[in-house]
């Protein structure tokens, strides 16, 4: 086990996955459940059990719709949307693709783009 991983990925989920209790509820509400090898209460319990790796190469990470339909319907506020970005965020920072400076922004620009998809671009990558 990772522990420096699995610290890794709390801090950037913000989520406190000790207070799951694994009933359910997150991925009876997921609409991608049926595309996905592990579902949302298996990312959050995974993580606290700190079984990352499993996890990483999980193609169920990119299955995710990031739609919060866990988030709203956890009854004790863990966020599993969150714990499954935390760890696409970290395979996405292992391939060497997760980069971004506010050197970068400019070129970014565009007038069509909203400025708070530039904004969460930022915050995403910057962490």
């Amino acid at each position: 086990m990772d522990n420096s991983r699995k610290e890794q990925i709390l801090r950037i989920s913000g989520s406190d996955v000790r207070k799951c209790m694994r009933c359910g509820k997150c991925s009876a509400t997921c609409p991608s459940y049926d595309e996905m090898e592990y579902h949302p209460h298996q990312f959050v319990y995974m993580v606290e059990q700190g079984n990352i790796e499993k996890l990483m190469e999980s193609p169920s990470i990119f299955k995710c719709l990031t739609c919060f339909a866990c988030v709203e319907r956890c009854p004790r506020g863990v966020e599993p949307a969150k714990v499954v970005e935390a760890v696409r965020l970290e395979v996405i920072r292992q391939q060497g693709m997760n980069h971004l400076t506010a050197d970068d922004l400019p070129g970014l620009l565009d007038d069509d783009l909203p400025g708070q998809a530039l904004m969460t671009a930022m915050r995403k990558y910057a962490k």
